[in-house]
């Protein structure tokens, strides 16, 4: 791992988040507040790797150690957007390493906020980071979402002594959701019906790489995405070849309006609706929300969940010619 490719996680991380940015009121014109306090790596640190560990290790150290308002415009005295910022960044950060490695380095920063908030319980620092990482990281609107980065940090909030309790089900639900066909584990097989009445399965898909898009017929975001795929250089080709398949599955109940529009699909496309309601009655995945893409490899194990189509463009053009 190149040095840059830290530095332009941060810039791509910062870039992403004017979607994002919370609403709250106008910082009081007479209170300064403070820059966000980035660590310094020590030059003992030379390899690359070790310094983007070592990075990530030290990331919030330095802001935890402050002190300043914990309103709606600040938190521990740093502008409320520019923690959104940093959350995002970091989040961008964690999603160049191994997943494992990710997960325990959200895991330490979930601790460091149960600390500073047990060193000063009048503060409001755990119910502001509660906030912005919950949004952050599990909307399904945010452009950084990712359901097995976000999972150590629910799991802190659905047990931690200083979370609402009149929240805590609700946190306990979204562990047991998260955990649900995590990074790296075989995609859960179902079948799905195309409109010509054929029965398919998943697994029964043959591909180098298999997108699994659950859409809904009409759906703007869904007609987005699939604008934005089709748009991708060589993707026809992929298709074709049978180095890329695009299963495109409808998971809700209105069957006349999907087979309406499924016409519209793109004709390379495995398109179908579950009859059976399998996905969402066993809840083999966490469809939060439609459109939701799934990438998978030959051997349908996921590489990116519930991924924002700006990721999964990005992993098809770093393997264009596979």
């Amino acid at each position: 791992m190149k040095t840059k490719t830290l530095i332009t996680g941060i810039v791509l991380a910062i870039s992403l988040l004017s979607a994002c940015r919370h609403p709250g009121g106008d910082k009081p014109a007479e209170r300064t507040l403070r820059a966000f306090p980035y660590p310094e790596i020590p030059a003992v640190y030379t390899d690359p790797e070790e310094r983007q560990a070592w990075f990530l290790d030290h990331f919030w150290d330095a802001f935890f150690a402050g002190d300043g308002p914990c309103d709606t415009s600040a938190v521990l005295g740093v502008d409320h957007g520019e923690v959104e910022k940093q959350v995002a960044t970091f989040t961008q950060l964690l999603q160049q390493i191994p997943l494992e490695q990710a997960q325990a380095k959200m895991r330490h920063f979930f601790s460091q906020v149960e600390q500073r908030q047990a060193a000063d319980t009048a503060s409001h620092v755990f119910l502001l980071m509660e906030e912005i990482v919950s949004r952050y990281l599990y909307d399904p609107n945010s452009p950084v979402r990712d359901e097995d980065l976000y999972l150590p940090y629910v799991e802190g909030l659905a047990s931690s002594r200083f979370t609402r309790e009149e929240a805590r089900p609700g946190y306990v639900y979204e562990q047991r959701m998260c955990s649900l066909a995590p990074i790296g584990s075989r995609a859960p097989d179902f079948r799905f019906t195309d409109a010509l009445g054929r029965e398919h399965s998943l697994h029964g898909v043959k591909a180098k790489a298999t997108l699994l898009f659950f859409s809904n017929p009409g759906c703007y975001a869904c007609q987005q995405i699939i604008n934005t795929l089709q748009a991708v250089p060589g993707i026809g080709d992929r298709l074709r070849s049978g180095s890329l398949a695009v299963v495109n599955v409808y998971i809700d109940e209105d069957l006349d309006a999907w087979r309406a529009y499924e016409p519209n699909y793109p004709r390379e496309w495995l398109c179908g609706y579950d009859a059976a309601g399998t996905v969402r009655n066993e809840h083999l995945y966490n469809v939060r929300a439609i459109p939701s893409l799934y990438l998978l490899d030959e051997n349908k194990r996921i590489l990116l969940k519930d991924a924002p189509v700006e990721r999964v463009v990005s992993w098809l053009q770093n393997r264009q010619n596979q």
